[in-house]
């Protein structure tokens, strides 16, 4: 790995980062089940809310193309 590539770097990083998320997530949603677990509107929403504001914040860090402008 000492001579590996950036995008070999970011290949393999990312995707095993992207494997913790998704692994992690998926857990999470076993929190859903009402038998084992209560929980109310508002943590749910709290939850999902900071969810997808590190995804937001994430997403941000990557320098991506800007859509087209909207037009109609």
């Amino acid at each position: 790995m000492e001579n590996e590539s950036k995008i070999d770097r970011f290949k393999r990083v990312a995707e095993r980062r992207t494997k913790v998320i998704l692994r992690d997530l998926r857990i999470l949603g076993n929190c859903g089940n009402k038998g084992n677990y209560s929980y109310t509107a508002e943590q749910i929403k709290k939850i999902f809310s900071e969810i997808d504001q590190a995804m937001k914040d994430a997403k941000g860090k990557f320098h991506l193309p800007k859509d087209k402008e909207f037009k109609l």
